[in-house]
């Protein structure tokens, strides 16, 4: 017994994509700096320190003096000695002036005459102390700094961009198709009518 069959064949449509990519370019060109720095003024004003030592002082405590010095000193003495010898004569003078008055001003005269002057004995620094005079006047750094800032001057580049965009195709390879086939097919009519198809 043949039974009846119906036989589809169908194709499927294939597409086609053709893609092209994009392309993009970028370039970055260095910036163009320039620097410049100017140098700094510097400024400096110096007084020196002044050192003073006198020591006349100590070279008169150990005799070593100068000779307008000495002149001096001897000038000084010569007349303490005369006003010193002119108030003992005087006072001698006075004594006699009163003799008869007693008393033995003579006496005493002759005793002040014969003795010396009383010899004194200390212990002494030779040179004495602080007859060396120091002064110092420190000395001093006036310092002036001017600053000079840098130049500084920059160009910027901008960017190169080059950019070409994509694009796709769609397009149809094969259409679909749909094949039908019978088989075993038949039509049985009225009146025993029998036909194939």
């Amino acid at each position: 017994m043949l039974f009846p069959q119906i036989r589809l064949q169908s194709t499927f449509a294939q597409t086609e994509l053709q893609i092209q990519k994009p392309v993009q370019q970028i370039e970055q060109p260095r910036a163009e700096l320039s620097m410049e720095q100017p140098k700094a003024e510097l400024t400096m004003r110096r007084t020196p320190g002044r050192l003073t030592i006198d020591q006349t002082q100590a070279r008169e405590d150990m005799d070593l003096k100068s000779v307008g010095r000495r002149i001096e000193e001897a000038a000084q003495l010569g007349r303490q000695d005369w006003l010193a010898g002119l108030a003992r004569v005087a006072q001698g003078g006075n004594e006699m002036m009163r003799i008869e008055n007693g008393g033995g001003a003579i006496t005493r005269q002759a005793k002040r005459n014969s003795e010396g002057l009383k010899k004194e004995f200390n212990i002494g620094w030779i040179p004495s102390h602080f007859s060396v005079k120091i002064d110092y006047e420190p000395g001093r750094v006036d310092i002036d700094v001017r600053e000079r800032k840098p130049i500084i001057e920059a160009k910027i580049n901008n960017p190169i961009h080059e950019y070409t965009p994509g694009s796709s195709q769609f397009s149809l390879a094969n259409h679909p198709s749909l094949e039908i086939d019978f088989e075993n097919l038949r039509h049985i009519g009225t009146g025993g009518y029998e036909q194939k198809i």
